[in-house]
């Protein structure tokens, strides 16, 4: 029953009412958590709390533009609240709402400067500068992560296989999920025990049954706080503990930072450093990671890509253009990145692309919530047609893949790079062309493409992206040349080669102990 239907006629008590919203919001129930919000809100309209939650369920609910309005009335009654601000600085990004991101860049670097603790991962969508992703990183970390009594104190296990734990709240349907399932069943076994540690429930998935199957043990830690998660780390004797969250939704750091193991590792989860000095370690490559200045962690570098994927992905029939909602003819520009990583001066280059190549159009991923508006409005601005901008809508993940062959060549972001979407276009033989950027997350597709033999498709300026994607669109033969190179180094070259990235990591694993 809906909460309206209990509505009081003796005056609402706001904080009352809020404190209801927040369970309701709690439990998932975001529409009657966001009624309990507005009720609270309008009863008293100064209190901040209520707006800021009404900004949360109403980003829950994929209302973006009204998400962005409660996040900035509650900082306009309280312009010291970082959660508020946070809020605002996410629905600026996802909305493509480029006018406000610029406002809001100064304000959000002043402030981690000021050594206020705002999620590190906010800041990848805004900034390149490794340096100030350090100091956000490490601002977090010490805002939120008391010291512990390590668990761990120099034991010795000596077991006959060496235990690595992976832990992670994405063992389920998701990128992460799908992306290590192949690596873990390709892990030697005669060297090695794989334990996974799952910090999310059972979804009934495919990739959860799989993971399930693929590790030597699996445990599901999702009803345990962080105190028991880490003293099962201790009872299990895992060797090397590999986190794969980072500062992403569902971090460990609370487990980390009891010491639970011999040696504990970041990898995958998260482009950039963490910012904690109890991580021993983080697992990358010399081309998103060349400088150890920009980390707070041991280097570990492996000698190829530090990016895994799973090559055992069925991939659909190739759809027709049309099946895919392209036209027949014309250059296909694409990029299935998540909208929140297009940039205005991306955009802008994008733009100028299609001025200048006939008949062409950009595909991106249908995001909705405002987005998509956004960006036909900002491409009218640049005296583009808005037509011309086509949304590919949510489909099956081996149709998704097929439908990559309708385009010609895939154009990436910065600051943050395509990540698992440019190892997808790269792995169904779709040309991915990047521009090498100022720190980790920017640098992933360069990563990608020198593991898979194409550096040429490495630009490193603005400048030199544009002119090189203008290039390939105008010159068919060029462009089929890169195809075929792409076609042989998918099969040869390492960025694919599973078993070859298991040995690697293993010998790494290996020398930590």
């Amino acid at each position: 029953m809906s909460e309206s239907a209990f509505a009081p006629s003796f005056p609402v008590d706001a904080a009352a009412v809020n404190a209801r919203g927040l369970s309701l919001l709690d439990a998932g129930d975001f529409a009657a958590a966001l009624e309990c919000f507005s009720r609270a809100a309008a009863a008293r309209p100064s209190l901040a709390d209520a707006h800021h939650n009404q900004g949360r369920a109403l980003w829950a609910l994929g209302r973006l533009v009204e998400a962005q309005e409660g996040f900035a009335r509650a900082l306009e009654l309280a312009p010291q609240r970082l959660d508020s601000f946070d809020g605002l600085a996410q629905t600026a990004l996802h909305l493509c709402d480029w006018a406000r991101v610029e406002k809001l860049r100064p304000e959000l670097e002043q402030r981690i400067a000021a050594g206020e603790p705002f999620p590190p991962w906010l800041l990848l969508g805004y900034s390149g500068n490794a340096q100030l992703q350090l100091m956000a990183a490490r601002n977090n970390i010490a805002a939120r992560i008391p010291p512990f009594p390590p668990l761990w104190r120099g034991e010795r296990y000596g077991h006959r296989r060496i235990r690595i734990g992976y832990i992670s709240r994405d063992f389920r349907k998701h990128v992460m999920g799908s992306q290590i399932t192949e690596l873990i069943e390709r892990h030697d076994r005669s060297r090695f025990e794989i334990i996974g540690l799952a910090t999310c429930g059972d979804d009934g998935s495919a990739v959860r049954a799989r993971l399930t199957q693929a590790f030597d043990q699996f445990h599901d830690l999702s009803a345990m706080d962080h105190l028991a998660r880490a003293a099962l780390v201790r009872r299990l004797e895992i060797d090397v503990l590999v986190d794969l969250a980072g500062h992403t939704q569902g971090e460990n750091f609370a487990v980390l930072a009891q010491r639970p193991a011999p040696a504990l590792l970041s990898w995958l989860g998260y482009p950039g450093t963490t910012g904690a000095d109890f991580l021993d370690g983080v697992i990358v490559d010399k081309v998103v990671a060349p400088d150890a200045k920009e980390f707070s962690e041991r280097l570990l570098h492996l000698p190829c890509s530090f990016f895994v994927s799973d090559t055992t992905r069925a991939i659909a029939p190739m759809p027709a253009r049309a099946q895919a909602g392209l036209p027949e003819r014309g250059f296909v520009f694409s990029s299935f990145n998540n909208n929140w990583k297009i940039t205005a001066p991306i955009f802008a280059i994008w733009m100028r692309l299609l001025t200048q190549v006939d008949g062409s159009v950009l595909w991106l991923r249908q995001s909705g919530g405002g987005a998509d508006a956004n960006l036909r409005k900002a491409a009218v601005g640049h005296g583009v047609d808005p037509a011309r901008i086509l949304f590919a809508a949510h489909v099956p993940d081996e149709e998704h893949l097929a439908r990559h062959a309708c385009a010609d060549l895939f154009l990436d972001t910065l600051p943050y790079n395509a990540h698992s979407t440019a190892c997808d276009a790269l792995w169904t033989g779709l040309p991915v062309l990047t521009c090498r950027g100022g720190a980790f997350a920017g640098r992933v597709a360069a990563s990608l493409l020198t593991a898979l033999g194409l550096p040429e498709l490495i630009t490193e300026s603005a400048q030199d992206y544009e002119l090189l994607a203008l290039a390939l669109a105008r010159d068919g033969a060029r462009l089929e040349a890169v195809r075929a190179k792409l076609a042989v180094n998918r099969k040869t070259m390492p960025l694919f080669d599973t078993a070859g990235f298991a040995r690697a990591l293993e010998s790494l694993y290996a020398a930590l102990l």
